[in-house]
C-alpha cells in the first residue's frame, strides 16, 4: 500500500515537472521566435532605406547629367546661331555698300549727260550746222534724256528691298556665267594634265588585281540524295525540323522542289551553319533532336575555325601585320558576307590591292594603304546584329583596337559620310569604286535596275529647260535635251553640273554616272 502510495506521489511529482519543463520550453521558444521576427523586420526596413537612398543618388546623378546636356546643347545652338546672325549681318553690309556704289555711279551717269550736253551744244554753235539738223538732233537727244530720265525715275522709284533683290539677281547671274566660264577654263586644263597620269594610275591598277568575277547567292539550298529523307528532316509532329531551326535560327523551307531544301535566314554565319549541319544530317541518316544538336554545335565549332583561317589567309594575301586577333575574327566573318552578290572578303582584298598599287606610284606608305583597304568595310561583319551603319561601326571597331587615325578617316569616308583628311581615304574611295563596278563584280535585280533608271530620268527632267531625258548604256550616261532658245553654252555647263550633283545625292550606283547635255538648232526648209 505505502508502495503504490510512494509510485503515485512520485509520477505526479514528475508528470509536475514536464509540464513546468513544457511552460519553459514554450515561453524560451515564443521569446527566441518573437526576437528573430523583430530581426527581420529591422533587417528588411535597413534593406528598404539603402534602396531608397541608392535610387535618390541615381535620381540626383541623372539629372545633374541631363542638366550638363542640355547645357552643353544650349551653348552650342547659341553658337550656331551667333555664327548665322553675323554672317547675315555682313551679307546686309556688303549689299548696303553695292548700293550706295550704284547711286553714286547713277550721279556721276547724271553728271556725265550734262556735261555731254554742254558739249554738244557748244559744238553745233562752233560748226554752224543747219537749223534741220540741229532741230533734228536736238530732238534725239532730248528723246534720249527722257529716255535715260524714265529708267533713272524706275529705278528711283525701287524700294530698298526691291533693289537689292534686282541687284543680288543681276550680280548672281553673272558670276555664274563667269564662274561657268572659268571652271570650263580650268576643267580642261586640269584634265588635259591630269587625264593620262591617272588613266595610268588606275589602269595599272586594275591590271594587278587580276582576280576572278564573285558573284554569290544569299540563300542557302541543300541537296537531298532522295525526296524520302524530307519527311525524316520534318519528323513526327514536326519535332525535328523544329529542333534544327531551334538550334541554327535558319528557317528550313520543304517545299514540292524536288531534291532540295531551302535555309532562310539573314544571318549568313547561321545560314552557312545550319547548311553543313542538314549535309551531315542526310548523310548520316540518324536525324532526331538529340543528334541534331550535337551535329550543329560540331558545326558551329568547324564554321568558327573557318573564319578565324579565312581572316588570317586574308592578312597573309594582302600582306600586312600587327593585326588584332579579334579584327582577324571579323574579317573572317566577311567571308560569309555579301554586297549586291559580291562577296565582302574578296572586295577588301582587292580595294587593298588597289590601294597599295597606286600608293607606291603617288610615293605613300604602301602598308598603311593596304590597311585602310583591308578594313574599309570592317562594319559589314556585325551591321546586321548591331544599329547603325557599316562606315560608324567600322570606325568604332578600328578604334576599339587601336589603328591608325588615317586608317579610321580613310573608313568613315569611304562613302563621301565625312571628309578625307590624308590621301589614303581618298585611295580607298577609289579603290572601292573600282572594285565595285568592274565587269561582272555585282549582279543587280532587275526592279532596282528599273528604278534607278527611272529615276535619273525623272531627275533630268525636274529641271528647267529640259525636253527630254534619256538614261542610256545601263544607266552609266544620262542624256539631256535642251530648248536651244532658252540655254546657251555657259548655261548648259551650270545645268549639267547641278544635275550630277543632285544624282550623287539622291541616286546610289556603282561606279560612275556621266552627265551631257545637248543643245542643238535645226532649221528646215521644202523646196516646191
Amino acid at each position: 500500500m505505502h508502495i503504490f502510495t510512494a509510485i503515485k506521489v512520485n509520477f505526479s511529482t514528475l508528470l509536475g515537472g514536464m509540464l513546468f519543463a513544457l511552460a519553459i520550453g514554450y515561453g524560451i521558444g515564443y521569446f527566441l521566435r518573437k526576437m528573430f521576427t523583430e530581426y527581420q523586420i529591422k533587417e528588411a526596413e535597413a534593406r528598404r532605406q539603402k534602396i531608397i537612398a541608392e535610387a535618390e543618388k541615381e535620381v540626383t546623378s541623372r539629372m545633374k547629367s541631363a542638366e550638363i546636356e542640355a547645357r552643353e546643347k544650349s551653348l552650342v545652338v547659341k553658337g550656331e546661331l551667333e555664327r548665322e546672325m553675323k554672317s547675315k549681318r555682313d551679307s546686309l553690309r556688303d549689299q548696303e555698300k553695292n548700293l550706295e556704289q550704284k547711286g553714286r555711279d547713277l550721279k556721276n551717269e547724271s553728271a556725265k549727260f550734262q556735261s555731254r550736253e554742254k558739249e554738244i551744244e557748244s559744238q553745233f554753235a562752233k560748226l554752224n550746222v543747219s537749223n534741220k539738223e540741229v532741230e533734228q538732233q536736238k530732238t534725239e537727244y532730248k528723246r534720249l534724256v527722257e529716255e535715260e530720265l524714265r529708267n533713272l525715275e524706275v529705278i528711283g522709284s525701287y524700294t530698298a528691298e526691291k533693289a537689292r533683290e534686282e541687284i543680288k539677281n543681276k550680280v548672281i547671274n553673272e558670276a555664274k556665267m563667269d564662274a561657268a566660264r572659268e571652271v570650263k577654263k580650268i576643267e580642261e586644263k586640269v584634265k588635259s594634265q591630269a587625264d593620262d597620269e591617272a588613266r595610268k594610275l588606275i589602269t595599272m591598277a586594275v591590271q594587278r588585281l587580276a582576280s576572278d568575277h564573285v558573284a554569290e547567292t544569299t540563300v542557302a539550298v541543300v541537296e537531298l540524295p532522295s525526296d524520302d529523307i524530307k519527311g525524316r528532316i520534318i519528323g513526327r509532329e514536326g519535332r525535328n525540323i523544329r529542333a534544327l531551326e531551334q538550334a541554327t535560327g535558319i528557317d528550313l523551307i520543304i517545299d514540292d522542289t524536288p531534291g532540295a531544301v531551302v535555309l532562310s535566314g539573314f544571318d549568313p554565319i547561321r545560314r552557312e551553319v545550319a547548311r553543313r549541319a542538314l549535309e551531315h544530317l542526310t548523310l548520316d541518316g540518324r536525324i532526331h533532336p538529340g543528334r541534331i544538336e550535337d551535329v550543329v554545335t560540331k558545326c558551329k565549332k568547324e564554321v568558327t575555325e573557318e573564319i578565324k583561317k579565312a581572316g588570317e589567309q586574308a592578312i597573309l594575301n594582302v600582306g600586312i601585320d600587327n593585326v588584332h586577333p579579334e579584327m582577324v575574327k571579323l574579317l573572317g566573318r566577311l567571308k560569309y558576307r555579301t554586297s549586291y552578290t559580291q562577296n565582302v572578303l574578296e572586295h577588301v582584298q582587292e580595294v587593298a590591292f588597289v590601294c597599295g598599287a597606286i600608293a607606291v606610284e603617288l610615293g605613300l606608305n604602301e602598308n598603311m594603304a593596304k590597311r585602310a583597304g583591308l578594313l574599309h568595310d570592317i562594319g559589314k561583319a556585325i551591321d546586321h546584329q548591331t544599329d547603325g551603319t557599316h562606315t560608324s561601326l567600322g570606325v568604332d571597331i578600328a578604334k576599339r583596337y587601336g589603328e591608325h587615325p588615317f586608317v579610321l578617316n580613310a573608313i568613315a569616308a569611304h562613302h563621301e559620310d565625312c571628309e578625307a583628311e590624308s590621301p589614303y581615304a581618298v585611295l580607298v574611295a577609289a579603290g572601292d569604286t573600282i572594285s565595285a563596278s568592274r565587269p561582272g563584280a555585282r549582279r543587280e535585280m532587275l526592279e532596282t535596275y528599273v528604278k534607278r533608271m527611272t529615276q535619273l530620268e525623272d531627275i533630268g527632267d525636274s529641271f528647267k529647260g529640259v525636253q527630254k531625258t534619256f538614261a542610256i548604256q545601263s544607266g552609266r550616261e544620262v542624256r539631256i535635251i535642251v530648248t536651244p532658245s532658252g540655254t546657251d553654252d555657259q548655261s548648259a555647263n551650270i545645268l549639267a553640273r547641278d544635275i550630277a550633283k543632285r544624282i550623287e545625292k539622291e541616286v546610289t550606283y556603282p561606279g560612275e554616272i556621266k552627265v551631257t547635255v545637248v543643245r542643238e538648232s535645226r532649221f528646215t526648209e521644202f523646196a516646191r
